[in-house]
């Protein structure tokens, strides 16, 4: 028998399919329902588990014998489910965006379109006689056909919502065997275009139910708020398959009945109970209810929380208070599994959320695992349930030409795209986290979005309605009224904040994808939130994304390294667009989600003048400052001079406070001061222990009055002289204990010495190149038309002139260019050589206008082997730039040169240190070269030079050299996110035509001085 293709018809969704209903497991008893553990319900059987497996290239060549009873699969292959099987090892792993991996021809899809087979036997107990048998499958993707004992059952599409199917004609007690067929490709894969590998297979659980014949089939706890918040109702709408006695018993958290009403039931039936004073939920007081219905010998429990969600005068409200949804965007994502996402992996990355202050999850771009949203119930987060919808492939090829047989305009796909909308709002309708309703992701717009959305609002008035792509039709060819909400991605600040000042505008704006978090950055989070604070009628919004898309592969020597796009041979793949996340695919932070986190903190702590008087404002929504702390400590250029805690005053949410410290500054302190605060957790939360630091801020109190010898690099000797000589091209510079080389022909040194130890390896040279950051990929080609990765040298000329005895100056004419391109830059370099061995530079640069602005400029040093021990005055611990550097703070750091590299999965500009006031750099003896400015300077020393990491692809490929590469930088500028989001913004640009830099180096035993 062949199979009937209704994965090339779109007016064909499922057969035999049940009606889509909310999530839940039938139990036996309250007691085993309240634990939440599905197997402890007797009416519950898991399927996952091993099942035999064939994989098949083209599923058209596949006849339906093998789903026969008798069929021998004994030779199959064993696979594990729930599970993706490109991780296993069959199929093409492949990533990619907007593209679609086959050709563009709706409804078809290639004939050469894989199929696997999946085969096991279940047994049935007599324990389940009399009953009705369901069979529920949470994620298959793409589409699959089902047998159950030999006979064909049904078919379902749509990867990342249930399908469930009533076997209960079907199975038998004692053993039985059920058949599934799962392809790759559908008609529903032109819907799932989403920016994901593109996994395969049955990847989310499968089990068996039991039901009574006539039992309780859906179930809507719809809660409902008095104006004043002091009473509410909660209303159970249910749905029964038969008549049937169902009771319906509320309790608080501690267990304490509140209400229990009984009535017979035969269809649908609406239970009304009345609250007072009741407990409202929010993110930061996850306050849960519980609502047992019992029927038959079935007890369902659901979790609900009472809230209020509104949009008043364009400002999102929830229970009545302006909120700010301080969000991340969040795939299933699983560095070894795929899209099969453990239980305890889902905790993992909501507790680091927590601690990093976000409580906002947008389910980028499909209902996630219904137990993660379960989770987001208890943990307290607000999450945008979104439809797995994307057609972001079609959008591509019909942006801009009205075409209206792009899916969302065509009236053959209208059933298609509500049954995705569908299916999601059944199934979570119950949960107190979800508080918008997403139609999907970047699939154009038009009437079949406006039937999702007219369809959501119906069913469910308490929450809204949210669609992005509705911005690409600014002409209001379709009705937007149905959409609560304007949504933007990757939004400028400017336009931003012009947004939030245009009066005509009466819808708040939410942005769903913003700063995009891909390599080395984001670099705008603060001004994002600068704007965001300001104006009550800007939502918040979900940086793009959370982790980092990794696939743990490794190199034919057996070395563990990511991969991405192209790692696999596949066509087509977008490369490392894929690794963007604020957290590493096995969920180490990167440093852009410390960044986050001190954005989105709950407590913002403001300087108001110079006398000691700070402004405390509780970020909080709901709650005042009790559970936190507030530690100080006082330092002068790391020597601590005082510390304590500060009393927290008694805040009300969104309320602010002054404060007056007194600070005692010996008058002997030359140094700068820093006064840092940290705000802290005083006690024990499930997420995180007490002293848990949730934010940090520093504010310098008093600055610098001289700097001390450390700085300087030690006091000169009058009575030390300088000797100069010119050997060949070499100008020879001796004193007492040094001997430097500066070679008159390249115009720069290229030996350093202090008693006899070398510090310079190569020659120094000026630098305006840096490995581009994935958010310089749209900036590096007019970069390297600029000549800039390929800047050389020229010479016009070189003179040298004595002074005096303890000191020889240096001039030089320069300039930088590359091959077949006008010069970058011209300079003047001034080198000046004291008695003490210090080499000071100063140049004063002309930038080229056809330069619109340098990723850096600044001296490269390369020294020797042995040089791996850093100290630095400055800001850290951390790499920090001019536009990220919202998570470091200034102070003296010890570390080393691989301590300071910042190790991305595709390497780039890494582990520079933004307003360095000194920095050492030397032997595990403290032989090495100490660097200061009159100005602050960015830092950097590497075993990689900026040439290394911008040819290597991946970590992985990275050759460690044995000497340090020293960076001294006048500026560098910032790293933003315009991998996807905005241009750099002009105020991180290098973009000066001309400038002055000064640093000095200074050969030094740092154990002895």
């Amino acid at each position: 028998m062949t199979l009937k293709a209704y994965w090339e018809n779109p007016n064909i969704l499922h057969e035999n399919r049940e009606e889509a209903r909310a999530s839940y497991i039938p139990y036996g008893d309250m007691e085993s329902a309240q634990s939440g553990k599905r197997g402890r319900s007797p009416w519950y059987q898991t399927l996952n588990g091993s099942w035999k497996f064939s994989y098949r290239p083209r599923a058209k060549d596949v006849e339906t014998d093998w789903a026969g009873e008798r069929y021998d699969t004994s030779g199959w292959d064993d696979l594990l489910v729930p599970s993706c099987w490109q991780v296993q090892g069959y199929d093409q792993l492949q990533y990619t965006n907007v593209n679609y991996p086959f050709p563009y021809d709706p409804p078809y899809v290639p004939d050469d379109n894989p199929a696997g087979l999946y085969v096991r036997e279940f047994r049935i107990g007599p324990e389940w006689s009399g009953k009705d048998t369901y069979v529920m499958f949470e994620g298959v993707n793409a589409c699959f056909y089902l047998w159950i004992n030999g006979t064909y059952v049904g078919y379902s599409q749509g990867s990342r919502v249930p399908a469930e199917f009533n076997i209960a004609s079907h199975v038998r007690q004692g053993s039985n065997k059920i058949a599934v067929m799962v392809l790759k490709w559908c008609d529903g894969s032109y819907l799932e275009d989403q920016d994901q590998w593109r996994y395969t297979g049955i990847f989310r659980d499968v089990y068996l139910l039991a039901r009574d014949k006539a039992h309780v089939r859906d179930v809507f706890c719809r809660t409902e708020l008095a104006e004043d918040l002091k009473s509410a109702r909660l209303k159970v709408d249910l749905d029964t398959t038969g008549a049937a006695s169902v009771s319906v018993l509320l309790k608080d958290s501690s267990g304490q009945e509140l209400a229990n009403q009984r009535a017979d039931v035969d269809g649908t039936h609406a239970f009304d109970l009345q609250v007072n004073s009741p407990m409202l939920w929010n993110a930061e007081h996850p306050y849960l209810y519980e609502v047992y219905i019992s029927s038959g010998e079935e007890v369902l429990r659901f979790k609900v929380g009472f809230r209020h969600i509104e949009i008043k005068d364009g400002v999102f409200r929830i229970n009545g208070q302006d909120i700010k949804l301080k969000g991340v965007n969040r795939h299933d994502s699983h560095p070894e599994l795929g899209q099969t996402i453990p239980l305890r992996h889902m905790i993992e990355d909501l507790k680091l959320m927590k601690r990093h202050n976000i409580n906002t999850i947008r389910t980028s771009h499909y209902p996630n695992d219904p137990r993660f949203l379960d989770l987001c119930d208890e943990f307290g987060f607000y999450v945008i349930d979104e439809a797995d919808l994307e057609s972001h492939g079609d959008f591509s090829l019909h942006y801009g030409t009205k075409n209206n047989r792009s899916f969302p305009r065509n009236p053959e796909w209208k059933e298609a795209f509500l049954d995705r909308q569908i299916r999601m709002v059944e199934r979570d309708k119950n949960h107190a986290s979800v508080i918008i309703w997403s139609l999907g992701n970047e699939s154009y717009y038009g009437p079949n979005h406006v039937a999702m959305a007219e369809w959501t609002h119906a069913r469910d008035g308490s929450r809204l309605v949210h669609y992005e792509s509705a911005a690409h039709d600014p002409e209001h060819e379709f009705d937007q009224s149905c959409l609560d909400m304007e949504s933007r991605m990757y939004m400028s600040v400017p336009d931003l904040e012009a947004y939030a000042k245009d009066d005509s505008k009466q819808k708040p704006m939410f942005l769903c994808e913003y700063s995009h978090a891909m390599g080395n950055g984001p670099g705008d989070l603060k001004d994002y939130w600068e704007v965001m604070y300001a104006y009550p009628k800007l939502m918040g919004g979900c940086v793009w994304e959370w982790v980092d898309h990794g696939i743990q592969t490794y190199t034919e020597d057996g070395r563990p390294f990511y991969g991405y796009g192209g790692d696999f041979g596949e066509k087509p793949h977008d490369g490392n667009f894929c690794i963007d996340g604020l957290v590493s695919p096995d969920r180490k932070p990167n440093i852009g989600l410390l960044e986050l986190k001190e954005v989105y903190a709950p407590v913002a702590i403001e300087a108001m003048d110079e006398k000691g008087r700070f402004s405390i404002k509780n970020r909080y929504d709901f709650s005042t400052l009790s559970k936190l702390a507030i530690r100080y400590r006082l330092k002068a250029e790391g020597t601590l001079l005082q510390q304590g805690d500060l009393a927290v005053p008694e805040l009300a949410p969104h309320a602010s406070a002054e404060v007056t410290m007194d600070l005692n500054i010996p008058d002997s302190v030359a140094a700068a001061v820093d006064l840092e605060f940290s705000v802290v957790l005083n006690e024990d939360r499930v997420w995180a222990e007490a002293g848990y630091e949730l934010a940090c801020v520093q504010f310098e109190v008093k600055p610098r009055t001289a700097r001390g010898a450390a700085g300087q690099g030690g006091a000169l000797s009058p009575a030390r002289t300088v000797q100069a000589a010119e050997e060949g091209r070499l100008l020879v510079l001796e004193g007492f204990d040094f001997k430097h080389t500066f070679d008159l022909s390249l115009g720069t040194f290229t030996g350093i010495t202090k008693q006899g130890v070398s510090m310079l390896a190569a020659p120094a040279h000026f630098e305006v190149w840096r490995a581009p950051t994935d958010n310089d990929r749209n900036e590096k080609h007019a970069w390297t038309n600029a000549g800039l990765d390929r800047a050389v040298t020229k010479v016009y000329g070189v003179s040298w002139d004595q002074p005096a005895s303890d000191r020889v100056t240096i001039k030089v004419d320069y300039s930088l260019g590359g091959y077949s391109i006008r010069n970058i830059l011209k300079g003047m370099a001034v080198w000046t050589v004291q008695a003490d061995g210090s080499i000071a530079l100063k140049t004063d640069v002309e930038v080229a206008e056809t330069v619109d602005f340098l990723p850096r400029f600044g001296l490269q040093l390369t020294m020797p082997k042995g040089n791996e021990v850093v100290t630095y005055y400055g800001l850290g611990p951390h790499e920090s730039y001019i536009d990220k550097k919202m998570s470091v703070k200034r102070d003296v750091y010890h570390t080393s040169v691989d301590q300071m590299h910042t190790d991305y999965i595709m390497p780039q500009e890494n582990g520079s240190r933004y307003h360095t006031e000194w920095a050492a750099v030397s032997n595990h003896l403290g032989m090495g070269l100490r660097f200061t400015a009159p100005d602050s300077f960015s830092f950097n020393a590497s075993h990689y030079t900026p040439g290394d990491l911008t040819k290597a692809r991946h970590n992985v490929e990275l050759v460690r050299r044995e000497e340090t590469i020293v960076h001294l930088d006048y500026k560098m500028s910032g790293v933003g996110s315009n991998s996807c989001g905005p241009r750099l913004m002009e105020t991180y640009q290098l973009n000066e035509k001309s400038f002055a830099f000064e640093v000095k180096m200074h050969p030094v035993f740092g154990e002895d001085e």
